[in-house]
């Protein structure tokens, strides 16, 4: 079983500070691209990097327990105590990966924010949609990435909603390195792993692994 696609392993990433660490191969285009922007006054900040499985656990667990908020497509709060077993699973899947299948596993993902453009406007920073758009204080960013961020070798797996992944403009992934994780990715494998674990809402997430590999960790959306 190839450990490192899943988050079992932290051999091919390396800090970077501020509690962020990457794959060894992508620090420098991050850099580069990081400069760029920074002479564009764009200040190109990571808010996440590499994320291992017992963190990405942690974050769902919290999610189905109602310890962290759920929120719908449209980024509007959820009542977890409301919803089905079911409703709950795809909630959380709309804005967060299983464990196991999530990019960041393989730090080649970065989630990125103008960090002094927060600053300046004084802004309690949630890692929301509209904060990339319009007059939101990461806006210029969004717009500076578009332009640029294929350049340094990074594309935005999330920029399309088709059912699965919300839309995710803060999300980066730099394709020449994720391209070999993704080639690695198995659903057998994310199931036995999950069921081998202490993931919340166990049975069902079972019961439905092949569909939402395909949804969410492939990222097809709803087929039909």
């Amino acid at each position: 079983m190839n450990i490192a696609w899943l988050g079992q392993s932290s051999a091919h990433v390396t800090d970077v500070g501020d509690g962020h660490r990457l794959h060894e191969d992508i620090i420098g285009p991050f850099t580069a691209m990081q400069k760029a922007a920074a002479r564009d006054n764009i200040d190109c900040q990571l808010v996440s990097g590499f994320r291992d499985f017992e963190r990405q656990l942690a974050i769902w667990n919290k999610k189905w327990r109602g310890d962290l908020p759920l929120l719908d497509y449209d980024g509007q709060p959820l009542n977890s105590h409301q919803l089905s077993d079911y409703e709950r699973m795809h909630a959380i899947l709309t804005w967060s990966a299983l464990p196991g299948g999530s990019r960041h596993h393989w730090g080649t993902d970065i989630d990125v924010y103008d960090k002094q453009n927060v600053i300046r406007h004084d802004h309690k920073f949630a890692l929301v949609d509209s904060e990339y758009r319009a007059q939101g204080p990461c806006a210029a960013l969004s717009q500076w990435l578009d332009v640029h961020a294929r350049e340094y070798g990074f594309e935005r797996p999330y920029l399309t909603y088709t059912g699965g992944v919300a839309c995710e403009l803060w999300h980066l992934s730099h394709q020449p390195i994720a391209a070999r994780f993704e080639a690695a990715r198995d659903c057998q494998q994310l199931a036995v792993l999950l069921s081998q674990s202490q993931i919340e809402g166990k049975e069902i997430v079972i019961k439905h692994i092949e569909t939402l590999y395909e949804q969410y960790v492939l990222n097809k959306g709803k087929t039909s």
